[in-house]
């Protein structure tokens, strides 16, 4: 039954299927091939994916960040980068990562960030005469900080598919490797930059309209302190903190920047409810489908199948990279995370391997999936709000997954870049 699951999932996603739909049909098509469950299994168990107290952040997280996107927060936070680095040679590139980063301890998605500020940022550096498709790769290649820097959907999954980590201390943990990301993205627009000569400005602004804007940008940017500062306080739970994000997101867009107007209320909210459907229906047949293969014993096969080989820790999170590269090229973060996690997170925890560790090297590593072809939804998207081509898009890519190789191989080598501050904050 589990080889029909698969077989018939790759093949729909081999024709163009949506992931979400490649799973849940699969799944509707192993169980009527086979005939051991009645379909009204698979109904039950979508459902029962999505039927979580800690999931109903998700929508809050959601609506906070299309609330905050609705002022003028990403003009806020343009302005905010751009007084510091854009008067550098590849100064919009630095902008354009800046901004980005910033954006992300508000979206919590990679997608809205490209979609965002990021096409923003391409047609002003396509203005400035940077090469369009390098501008399209640096925005996609930076974006994928949205899931990691919290907070993060990304991270709320991963919390319910192991027990073992809070979801307090997975957003602790996604700040440093966040922040590894936007560096080692600078570094890769410093080279081109100066290879290509791309100037800078050359304008600093005075000093008091630099304090004025940073002023601007303080309570955008105090958005993700809140809500973990708030989480290791005690002060709420990690669903809790979803709902002060949205207050505090509407109080920011209404009587602190004030560019929030009420008749725009209603479109966010059918913007939000039609985002968070999106998410839900990968989430509910993603658990569909990890059902069939837990009943299958497939985790339990998998798991004494690798320990087999008596593998060292390190040698263990080598295979699993290389596993996690192979499969995050053909299935989005989501469903890959809740198919995955429940199969590898035993056997690492046997190996001895901090589960927090794990889970950002998880994270960040199917995450990359969204920037690397053919199905690399972000790419997608770039292009789509760019209007690039795909080719040239990916032609461009090279030196951005090259560095984010180098940052995925120093978090696998070097656990303390993850856990390090969770536990400094007494996160377990």
């Amino acid at each position: 039954m589990s080889l029909i699951l698969v077989i018939s999932a790759c093949l729909l996603l081999a024709i163009g299927m949506p992931v979400a739909f490649a799973l849940g049909l699969g799944t509707c098509l192993a169980v009527l091939i086979t005939g051991k469950f009645s379909m009204i299994v698979v109904l039950k168990e979508t459902f029962t994916g999505i039927d979580s107290f800690p999931l109903m952040a998700v929508p809050f997280f959601i609506l906070a960040a299309e609330l905050m996107s609705g002022g003028s927060l990403t003009l806020v936070l343009l302005r905010f980068a751009s007084q510091f680095v854009g008067h550098k040679r590849g100064g919009l590139g630095y902008t354009n990562i800046a901004s980005l980063t910033f954006f992300s301890g508000i979206s919590g998605s990679a997608l809205a960030d490209a979609a965002g500020p990021g096409s923003m940022m391409i047609k002003m550096m396509d203005k400035a005469g940077y090469d369009r498709a390098y501008a399209g790769a640096l925005t996609a290649s930076t974006a994928i900080v949205g899931p990691i820097i919290p907070p993060s959907i990304i991270m709320i999954i991963y919390g319910l598919q192991d027990e073992r980590v809070s979801i307090a201390a997975l957003f602790a943990a996604g700040f440093v490797p966040g922040i590894l990301i936007a560096l080692a993205m600078s570094v890769v627009n410093w080279r081109v930059s100066k290879a290509r000569n791309y100037r800078g400005d050359g304008y600093f602004p005075p000093w008091n309209e630099v304090l004025s804007n940073t002023l601007k940008a303080i309570p955008a940017l105090l958005l993700p302190v809140l809500i973990l500062g708030g989480m290791r306080a005690g002060w709420f739970t990690p669903t809790e903190a979803s709902v002060v994000a949205v207050y505090y997101a509407l109080i920011c867009g209404k009587w602190i920047y004030r560019t929030l107007e009420w008749k725009a209320v209603p479109h966010i909210l059918i913007r939000s409810a039609l985002l968070t459907a999106s998410v839900l229906i990968i989430i509910g047949f993603s658990a569909a489908f990890a059902w069939i293969l837990t009943v299958e014993r497939v985790p339990h096969e998998m798991a004494t199948w690798i320990t087999q080989f008596n593998l060292s820790p390190w040698m263990l999170l080598i295979a699993i990279n290389i596993l996690l590269l192979v499969f995050g090229i053909f299935i989005e973060p989501l469903p890959g995370v809740m198919v995955l996690v429940p199969i590898l997170a035993p056997v690492t925890a046997a190996a001895g391997i901090d589960p927090i560790h794990f889970a950002m090297v998880v994270i960040v590593n199917l995450t990359l999936g969204m920037i690397t072809p053919p199905v690399g939804g972000l790419l997608f998207v770039t292009s789509n709000v760019a209007k690039i081509p795909l080719p040239d898009l990916t032609r461009e890519l090279k030196p951005f997954l090259v560095a984010h190789g180098i940052v995925l191989i120093m978090l696998t080598f070097i656990p303390s870049l993850s856990t390090g501050l969770p536990h400094l904050l007494g996160f377990k």
